[in-house]
């Protein structure tokens, strides 16, 4: 007779992690999950940069792409933290696979109080317009150079395993491996929703560049 995963009515732990990675993939979909959002935040990231050394210029573009930005970032925090939970809640399967190098580990409160620093104050940067910047305006450009260098940081440490995590990521197409689905569909929709949730909210807030371009624009007029 076939043991029964029900003891005493209640639903082992091992179904139970059974279940989660039939949707998000286990430690490895949460691992090829981060993989992949931090390949789009490169992506931005670099974009952002261009935006920076021509501020003047790609004022509104820096905006919509730091609004764009918060969907993936938010993504990025909430696959890290699901997996510090798991760990730390004595998830067997986050267990088994261990903890991030301990340098690692002391880097992410950083990462993560420089993020929400920065992007708060951007929101608030918007909103103020360049007559109230000031001190906001000194507190976004610290703060952003602190979440550039820590982030920049956090990359590296996870470079080496980056290629692989990808390559898995590619090839998983959902199918059965090991009696339950691997959870790329959920990545996917997970990642997909995250940009679209950044796109969307940019797009949403695009009048409200106005009060920078607006001033940019009286600026260049009076230099002519």
């Amino acid at each position: 007779m076939s043991s029964t995963p029900y003891v005493s009515g209640r639903v082992s732990e091992e179904d139970h992690e059974r279940a989660r990675a039939g949707f998000g993939g286990g430690p490895d979909g949460n691992e090829q999950l981060t993989a992949a959002t931090g390949v789009v935040l490169i992506v931005l990231l670099a974009a952002l940069g261009v935006t920076i050394l021509l501020i003047g210029q790609l004022t509104w573009l820096h905006f919509f792409l730091g609004l764009l930005l918060i969907g993936p970032v938010a993504l990025k925090l909430a696959s890290t933290g699901y997996r510090f939970t798991r760990y730390y809640t004595h998830s067997p399967a986050y267990r088994r696979r261990g903890t991030p190098e301990t340098w690692l580990r002391l880097l992410a409160p950083l990462v993560i109080l420089s993020t929400v620093v920065v992007f708060v104050s951007g929101v608030v940067l918007m909103y103020d317009g360049p007559a109230h910047r000031d001190p906001v305006l000194l507190i976004h450009k610290a703060s952003f150079f602190v979440w550039v260098g820590a982030t920049a940081l956090h990359v590296l440490g996870h470079l080496l395993g980056l290629p692989a995590a990808l390559r898995a990521a590619s090839l998983d197409r959902g199918s059965p491996r090991g009696g339950g689905q691997t959870g790329g569909i959920g990545r996917a929709i997970a990642l997909i929703g995250a940009i679209v949730g950044g796109l969307v909210l940019a797009i949403a807030l695009i009048p409200d560049f106005s009060i920078w371009t607006a001033h940019l624009s009286l600026i260049d007029h009076h230099h002519r």
